[in-house]
């Protein structure tokens, strides 16, 4: 059975900005909980198409649309095996979105996108505050049928809320000591 979580954040700096953080791999394992040790092991980068202006850093990347990545990470804390994960960039359009699916890994299916959009927010001492709203699209199905269903009402489910709230939390931090 195939499940679907979302997640939004937003954050107050350019979509350039945003953009080129999440679509630049290297960042990907700093957003992953600390106790998971992920790590790259190997990486094929297919450039994004060119893109007349951006607001990456000399020296950054950006995975383009035919990237591959293998990230290995620990299932759960204090594991003593790691998991490899095979991803795919599907899908890649400049300060708009970037889709990645799973080619190997623990999910049976697994396709996530990331989407931004600019957003002014009104906060109630600074005023209108333009940023950018992240948008987090993940369909899943979890290996092994109904007992993948239980599992995912057991603790997939929740896993990913927390991973994600992690992420939200070290997106701020990061980003924050970028700008």
């Amino acid at each position: 059975m195939r499940h679907t979580f979302q997640s939004q954040q937003w954050l107050p700096y350019p979509v350039e900005v945003v953009f080129a953080f999440f679509s630049n791999p290297d960042n990907l394992p700093r957003l992953m909980p600390a106790w998971q040790k992920a790590r790259i092991e190997e990486i094929s980068i297919a450039p994004p198409p060119p893109h007349p202006v951006t607001s990456t850093r000399p020296g950054s990347i950006a995975a383009g649309a035919g990237t591959k990545l293998t990230i290995s990470f620990r299932p759960f804390s204090y594991s003593p095996i790691r998991l490899p994960w095979d991803a795919e960039i599907s899908d890649f359009l400049w300060n708009d979105h970037f889709c990645d699916r799973q080619l190997r890994g623990p999910f049976a299916y697994w396709h996530h996108c990331h989407h931004v959009k600019s957003e002014t927010r009104t906060e109630n001492s600074r005023g209108p505050v333009p940023g950018t709203l992240l948008e987090d699209k993940v369909d899943y199905e979890l290996p092994l049928g109904v007992f993948g269903n239980i599992a995912n009402s057991l603790f997939v489910a929740s896993q990913l809320r927390s991973t994600f709230a992690y992420r939200h939390a070290r997106t701020t931090q990061l980003l924050g000591a970028r700008i």
